[in-house]
């Protein structure tokens, strides 16, 4: 009776050794598998700042902490009195350059009429020159014969002369009125540049004036005012902080053996404090090449064990647009990375989804 005792004591104290050895072999210290690691981490968000692009003051803040918000919906506003001022001068600005396009336009029709004038005279002489020339040729056959008297001929050598001057008089206009409308199609062009400079001046005005609209990038929650209505900010000065729900993820950090076995896209799986019930699917979106905190030395390979890497987890896109209004950044929680693919999700894990 006492060795049958004895074997059922030495049966149970295998069982138990074995179910040890079970229990060591695959599963970690926490009771998860030997192929899933853990590490705490908080629920972050991109951060947007909305700021202002010029200085001014601010007229209206129409949003409060907390508040969701769209992808272009209004926001803030910025007083714009002085901008308006500045695009009324601009507007007037470019009226007065459109004007002196025309006027220059209107300068070129001018001189390129003086110029058709200048060589219809131009003409003119050159005629006149040629009926002296030929009176003068037939005067100086006269003269041998003494058919006509040395005053006919000085008079017909004066009057060529004269037809001479006229035509090059004649040509020195022409030439000149060239010259005028060169300079009336150089007003031209400077006047259509300062059109250019004027919509451009005008433009950059109707820029600022509509920045000062200040419209929220993407979907989002307000996280807090910085500034009030009434406060003067210089250029860049932050109104509102927004976060970005689009984008919301898990930072959190785990030792060298592990951390070298997480690929970008493992399947990760996030339980937070608050929500223990709920286990939300995410992917590592990014796994840190360099430590981010180490021990004084890291000589010795236990030393190097201690290294940390950080990960990150994003919580799929879709998933947080179903439940956008639960969503908050800050809260502390668990994420779970399979470093082994041929390893079950153990249930605790695997139960309650979030889809």
């Amino acid at each position: 009776m006492k060795l049958l005792k004895n074997w059922i004591v030495a049966i149970i104290a295998v069982t138990i050794i074995g179910s040890g050895y079970y229990f060591w072999r695959f599963y970690n210290g926490d009771g998860l598998p030997a192929g899933i690691v853990g590490g705490n981490g908080r629920i972050e968000a991109t951060e947007i700042d909305i700021s202002t692009k010029t200085a001014g003051r601010i007229k209206e803040i129409l949003v409060d902490e907390g508040a969701f918000v769209k992808a272009g919906e209004l926001l803030a506003t910025m007083d714009t009195q002085q901008l308006e001022a500045q695009r009324k001068q601009a507007e007037a600005s470019l009226r007065r350059a459109v004007i002196g396009v025309d006027t220059a336009k209107s300068l070129l029709s001018q001189r390129e009429a003086e110029r058709e004038a200048a060589v219809a005279v131009m003409g003119q002489r050159e005629a006149e020159l040629d009926a002296a020339e030929r009176k003068l040729a037939r005067t100086e056959q006269l003269i041998k014969t003494n058919t006509t008297s040395q005053q006919t001929l000085d008079d017909d050598r004066a009057s060529a002369r004269r037809s001479t001057a006229a035509v090059a008089a004649s040509k020195a206009s022409v030439s000149a009125s060239e010259a005028a409308i060169g300079a009336a199609k150089a007003q031209i062009v400077d006047a259509e540049a300062a059109v250019v400079a004027a919509q451009a001046a005008l433009e950059s005005v109707a820029a600022d004036i509509d920045d000062s609209t200040l419209r929220s990038p993407r979907d989002g929650r307000v996280q807090y005012r910085v500034a009030q209505p009434g406060e003067v900010l210089s250029s860049g000065g932050r109104v509102l902080n927004i976060v970005d729900l689009s984008d919301v993820y898990m930072t959190f950090f785990l030792p060298t053996a592990q951390a070298g076995r997480v690929a970008v896209g493992s399947e990760v799986r996030l339980v937070l404090d608050a929500a223990p019930q709920f286990v939300i699917p995410a992917t590592a979106s990014f796994v840190a090449d360099v430590a981010q905190f180490t021990p004084k030395t890291v000589e010795t390979e236990e030393e190097r064990q201690k290294l940390m890497f950080r990960i990150r987890a994003k919580i799929p896109p879709e998933l947080l647009r179903k439940h956008i209004e639960y969503v908050k950044t800050g809260l502390p929680g668990m994420a779970y990375v399979r470093i082994d693919p041929d390893v079950e999700w153990p249930a605790q894990l695997s139960g309650t989804l979030m889809q």
